[in-house]
C-alpha cells in the first residue's frame, strides 16, 4: 500500500471530520424521531460530500460504498467501504463517541483503515502488512492473558427488531459478565474495535459482520489482535459474527462466548 495513497486517505478523513465539527455540538438534542432522522441523514450526506470526490481522485479505479449496514461478498478489486458517521446517534445527542471510518478492500480482504474520531482528535491509521497507529505512533493489543482482568465490549445495533438476536445478546453479555472484569455494549462498534487494537479494551464480539466494520478489524489485526468468527474460524469480509481479541484472552472468551 502506497504511503501517498495512505496520506491521501488520511488528508480526506481528516476533512470530513472537521466538516463534522461544524455540524457538531454537546447541546443538540432532537425533539422526535422526524428530527433525530433528519439531522442523521444530514451528518452523513454532508461526509460523503467530502469523502467522495477525494477518494475519487485518490484511487479513480476504486468501486463505493457506504452503506454502513451493508454485508454480504464484494465483486473482485477495490471497494471504498464508508461508515460516514459511525455512531451518528451518539453525535446528535451532543455526546462525543462518534467516528468517521474508512476502509479499503481489495478483492476481499482490507488493505487499508482511517479511524478519526474528531472530538478527540484521535486517527487511528493502519495498511495490510504495515502496522496500525494512532496518530502516528505504533499500536499493540494488551498483553492480558486472563478473563477476570479483561475489558470487553459488544455493540449490537437495534436488537429489538429482532427478538432472537436479542435473546441471543442477552446471553452472551450475562456469561461474558461473568467471566470478564468489566463489559460494555455500546456503538459504534468501530469505537470498540479502535480501543481494542490501541490496549484501551481487550476484546470486543458481534453477532453480525457489516462490511464497514473492515476498518476496525483491520486495526485490531495489524496491532496484533486476533480476529475470528465464532467457531475459531478467520475472519471474512462475508462471514457472520466475530470474537476480535487479545492473543492472551481469544482462546478464553471464545469458549465463554460458544458453550
Amino acid at each position: 500500500m502506497s504511503q501517498e495513497l495512505l496520506a491521501a486517505t488520511v488528508a480526506a478523513v481528516r476533512a470530513a471530520g472537521a466538516r463534522m465539527m461544524t455540524r457538531y455540538s454537546t447541546e443538540s438534542r432532537p425533539s422526535d424521531l422526524p428530527e433525530l432522522l433528519a439531522n442523521l441523514q444530514a451528518n452523513d450526506a454532508a461526509v460523503v460530500d467530502v469523502l467522495r470526490p477525494a477518494l475519487t481522485e485518490a484511487l479513480p479505479s476504486g468501486g463505493w460504498l457506504n452503506d454502513e449496514h451493508g454485508s454480504g461478498p464484494l465483486a473482485t478489486g477495490e471497494w471504498w467501504l464508508i461508515d460516514p458517521v459511525g455512531g451518528n446517534v451518539n453525535a446528535v445527542h451532543g455526546m462525543p463517541d462518534w467516528n468517521i471510518g474508512v476502509s479499503l478492500v481489495r478483492d476481499g480482504r482490507p488493505v487499508l483503515a482511517a479511524v478519526y474520531f474528531p472530538v478527540l482528535d484521535e486517527m487511528f491509521t493502519a495498511t495490510e502488512g504495515g502496522g496500525a497507529f494512532l496518530n502516528g505512533v505504533r499500536l499493540q493489543v494488551s498483553a492480558k492473558t486472563s478473563l477476570d482482568g479483561a475489558l470487553a465490549g459488544t455493540g449490537q445495533a437495534q436488537p429489538g427488531h429482532d427478538p432472537e438476536l436479542a435473546k441471543r445478546m442477552g446471553s452472551a453479555f450475562a456469561a461474558m459478565t461473568n467471566s470478564a472484569l468489566y463489559v460494555r455494549v455500546s456503538v459504534p462498534v468501530t469505537h470498540q474495535l479502535a480501543q481494542v487494537a490501541a490496549g484501551r479494551m481487550d476484546l470486543h464480539w458481534q453477532f453480525d459482520n457489516v462490511r464497514s466494520h473492515a476498518a476496525g478489524v483491520l486495526l485490531v489485526q495489524e496491532a496484533g489482535g486476533v480476529v475470528t468468527d465464532l467457531e475459531g474460524k478467520p475472519w471474512e469480509l462475508a462471514g457472520g459474527s466475530y470474537l476480535a481479541a487479545a492473543p492472551g484472552v481469544h482462546a478464553a472468551a471464545l469458549e465463554v462466548l460458544t458453550d
